[in-house]
């Protein structure tokens, strides 16, 4: 029988001989993009405060949705009668859905696990809601993103050893009933996630059995819930080692710059975070030369760029005073300034890891930006 063309495929395009890092690219349906790369998250088809335009100016490639937020509000059909999500928000780059496990995690207190799926409350008006792993597909087939998730648990920090491995186990079923659901395998691709916790038995089986099961990409979840670094590195470790070298790996809502270089020296090539444009709307901005807070009344008189290294549209034409201004006088202008400067920092700290890769020098741009962030413990929270 003809193999079917999978939407995405990846190709390695050079290993760091001094750390084994490796930048690649992913060919999606809406273009190639390199690797190792950063996703701005767009929860509801939109990025807060940016345009597709500037979303495109800052370098991003994949931009995130959340099958969750979009199933309520607008509503699947509705983005599937404008021509799916990227003519929706009129965005033409690849675009990842995830499966709405995570709302499993974070809406604990009003949510029932069962074989079958799960039933919680909507966090809008409470009114009762039911999420299969057939479901979670069928609304990602609707809403058309590049890649999609499989529907899986996200556990709680800590959990007990017999928790974890029926959740395991669960998750598994639910993974094959996902790919046996999914109706549009040539145009978007379906990537498994791999769960277990602290447990690395638990990581192995799950990555194992996953790649049994057979997808285009891997997902390493259950990450960044309350665990130290340390212990989300070796979460990362213990999945990694069990995955098809060839396969892309995506680290999920994973965002801070000490997790992204420890994730790419451990074979990383996505990862997404709501954390850049979540913190600029609290005031603080990533930079070369830590963190600012622009709050601070020292920043009143700075008439300075936010970060003298970097290109973006804020940092060329605005100033640190003046966005101190706007943030205190709560105008949306500051926020959005901010949100793009840090989304472009990121952006452009994935730009600077591919090139330290690709000069076989990534462990020693590893080191100095630890040293020059002081980021010198595992246990760091980095930005």
């Amino acid at each position: 029988m003809e193999n079917k063309k999978e939407a995405i495929s990846f190709e390695v395009t050079h290993v760091c001989k001094q750390t084994g890092a490796r930048t690649g690219i992913l060919h999606t349906p809406h273009g190639d993009v390199k690797t190792p790369m950063f996703m701005p998250v767009g929860t509801l088809a939109t990025v807060k405060f940016l345009s597709p335009e500037e979303i495109k100016e800052i370098g991003s490639g994949v931009i995130l949705a959340n099958t969750y937020h979009c199933w309520l509000r607008p509503g699947e059909d509705v983005v599937q009668a404008a021509g799916g999500l990227q003519k929706f928000m009129r965005y033409d780059g690849p675009m990842l859905t995830d499966s709405g496990g995570f709302q499993v995690f974070s809406l604990a207190d009003s949510r029932k696990i069962k074989e079958e799926g799960v039933y919680f409350k909507s966090h809008i008006d409470g009114s009762p809601l039911f999420l299969s792993p057939e479901k979670s597909i069928e609304i990602q087939n609707a809403l058309g993103a590049d890649i999609i998730m499989s529907f899986d648990e996200c556990p709680p920090y800590p959990a007990t050893y017999e928790y974890m491995k029926n959740s395991v186990e669960r998750t598994l079923r639910w993974a094959k009933r996902g790919k046996d659901a999914h109706k549009n395998p040539e145009t978007q691709a379906l990537f498994g996630i791999v769960q277990g916790g602290e447990y690395e038995d638990l990581r192995k089986y799950s990555a194992e059995e996953l790649v049994k099961i057979g997808f285009p990409g891997y997902s390493i979840g259950g990450t960044s819930v309350g665990e130290s670094k340390e212990t989300m590195y070796k979460m990362i470790d213990y999945a990694v080692k069990y995955l098809p070298k060839e396969s892309v790996k995506y680290l999920m809502g994973v965002g801070s710059t000490d997790a992204i270089l420890e994730g790419v020296l451990r074979g990383i090539d996505m990862f997404d975070c709501v954390l850049p444009t979540r913190i600029a709307r609290h005031g603080a901005l990533m930079t070369s030369e830590g963190r600012v807070n622009i709050k601070k009344v020292q920043y009143k008189k700075d008439f300075t760029p936010i970060d003298k290294e970097c290109d973006c549209y804020a940092c060329k034409n605005y100033t640190k005073a003046y966005i101190h201004h706007l943030y205190r006088c709560n105008e949306g202008l500051g926020m959005r300034l901010m949100s793009i400067h840090n989304l472009r920092y990121l952006i452009r700290l994935t730009e600077q890891i591919r090139e330290a890769i690709e000069q076989d020098r990534f462990g020693d741009f590893k080191d100095e930006f630890f040293k020059k962030m002081n980021l010198n413990s595992v246990d760091s929270r980095g930005f």
